[in-house]
């Protein structure tokens, strides 16, 4: 359904110039999909962070996550979610939105904040991944009725928020590690979902199934 317009109506039987010289836009028009995009900026800022938190390349390399999480997590997927809303994708919306959000506020909390909290870092950074654990855990029910693909992305990414809040909140190392590697399958879910999307729509056919779920 399309938005009223703001412009005041002329008078009955007067039509202005500005009506005749523009263009009609054409009724077959449709925007590209951004969820593709949304998914590749999410799977390599997850991908880098989760090679530090496994414990797979040097910590002193942590800084680099950094810029992504800013540019590509951040602000690209924030686009992505703010694109959606104009496809009808309530879905995409919220969580593409959300999660630049999340990287958004990561990026703020390791550059700004976090030297501030002091010795309670442990317990303020577990808080605040269990509080992306719920909603990703009720987005993820959502997700139910979207594609396999996605639903894979969101079951994986809930557990890596439990483990890397279990493992902040406790000084759990190790739990930390796990958290880790289950991010290291989220970004691998994500960038299938992606791939899939981007290749689906080129080839204008399935060439790899994201399983759709919806009734």
């Amino acid at each position: 359904m399309e938005a009223a317009s703001i412009h005041p109506r002329p008078a009955q039987g007067v039509t202005p110039p500005a009506a005749v010289e523009r263009p009609v836009a054409s009724s077959s028009w449709t925007p590209a999909n951004p969820a593709p995009l949304g998914l590749a900026g999410f799977a390599m800022t997850t991908f880098v962070l989760s090679m530090f938190n496994a414990n797979l390349v040097n910590e002193k390399g942590v800084p680099v996550v950094l810029g992504l999480a800013l540019a590509y997590g951040g602000i690209v997927q924030l686009l992505a979610g703010l694109w959606e809303f104009r496809t009808g994708n309530t879905f995409g919306a919220v969580a593409f939105c959300s999660y630049g959000g999340f990287w958004l506020s990561f990026w703020a909390l390791e550059v700004f904040y976090a030297k501030s909290i002091g010795g309670n870092v442990g317990h303020a950074v577990g808080l605040y991944l269990y509080a992306w654990a719920i909603f990703t855990a009720y987005m993820t029910v959502a997700a139910l009725r979207v594609n396999g693909a996605v639903l894979l992305v969101f079951v994986l990414l809930t557990a890596t928020f439990i483990l890397l809040a279990i493992g902040a909140t406790g000084a759990h190392v190790k739990v930390t590690h796990w958290g880790g590697y289950v991010g290291l399958a989220t970004a691998a879910a994500a960038w299938y979902a992606s791939f899939a999307m981007v290749v689906n729509s080129t080839f204008n056919r399935t060439v790899m199934p994201v399983v759709p779920l919806g009734g």
